[in-house]
């Protein structure tokens, strides 16, 4: 991903700070005298090697997207062009009509702005307002904004950042940074039968390798999907078996099917000091026992669901 600000955006105090996030990222931008001026414009490159996971048609695609940054000032003229505008065409006051790439649109600073430019209260009670610096007032309001944030987004689909600093605006910029770089993995992956499978990852969050790897802790996740397992008494089991196959064999050296319903009763559960040792308990180790030497489909495993 390549962004470019362009270079009219560091006539402003606060755009040393969006170049350190953007450097603290590992973004590659870069400074461009184009229109609009102060903008900034994401690019996407074909990586070279493209990833495996994705197509390279994936990244065939020419994706860009366009930041407008705009002064309160500028931001005020042109919503109140925009909600005297009559009718269900709209033309965006900032953005040029030929512009490619898909607008959006920051504000830094509009709250502090319109506060600022409220009449005082002190010369509201010493002199009446004429109606034009009425008009003028009720024009620097937050109404206005909200009647022309819903005329953007419904006529010409163009979302508006509200951003009270520049520490806000280079949040919002890094993050969506990150959602650019990774829209095309995300779109491939949405448009395959089962979007919700990614390949090479497991669904439960842990994977054993064949060397054993992994199988301690997804044994113990395992156990802790039984009702009413505490990671406490998901440790004593897995401690004391560091596998079902381990667990299995016990249970089939056992005599009796009570000694095997009773195996893990009795192993202790690590509890803090000032508490009273506990066990594993008769029931956990009935479930248990059931789950693995059961071959009844229909067995109801927890007797208190």
């Amino acid at each position: 991903v390549s962004l470019r600000p362009f270079a009219a955006i560091l006539e402003d105090a606060g755009a040393s700070i969006l170049l350190e996030a953007l450097s603290a990222l590992g973004c590659e931008y870069h400074l461009e005298p184009q229109r609009p001026a102060r903008s900034l414009r994401w690019t996407r490159a074909k990586p070279d090697p493209c990833p495996r996971s994705v197509p390279p048609e994936v990244w065939a695609a020419d994706d860009q997207d366009l930041l407008l940054l705009l002064e309160p000032e500028e931001f005020m003229r042109g919503a109140v062009q925009l909600t005297q505008t009559c009718g269900p065409a709209c033309s965006v006051p900032w953005i040029p009509s030929e512009s490619p790439a898909r607008p959006h649109v920051a504000v830094v600073g509009l709250d502090a702005y319109l506060w600022s430019h409220q009449p005082s209260s002190t010369r509201e009670s010493q002199q009446p307002e004429s109606p034009a610096v009425a008009r003028a007032v009720l024009a620097l309001s937050w109404p206005t904004v909200e009647e022309a944030l819903v005329l953007l987004q419904l006529r010409a689909h163009v979302d508006v950042l509200l951003v009270a600093s520049w520490q806000e605006l280079s949040r919002h910029v890094c993050a969506f940074t990150k959602a650019f770089a990774q829209r095309p993995f995300k779109q491939y992956q949405e448009s395959r039968p089962f979007s919700f499978h990614v390949a090479g990852r497991w669904a439960g969050g842990e994977r054993a390798a064949r060397d054993g790897t992994g199988l301690r802790g997804l044994w113990w996740r395992q156990v802790r999907q039984f009702n009413r397992v505490s990671p406490a008494m998901a440790d004593a089991v897995v401690t004391a078996f560091p596998s079902p196959r381990l667990l299995y064999q016990a249970y089939v050296t056992c005599d009796t099917e009570r000694e095997r319903m009773a195996l893990l009763a009795d192993l202790p559960v690590k509890t803090g000091d000032r508490v009273r040792p506990r066990r594993v308990g008769p029931d956990l180790s009935r479930r248990i026992c059931l789950f693995l030497t059961t071959a009844s489909p229909e067995l109801l495993l927890d007797l208190g669901s």
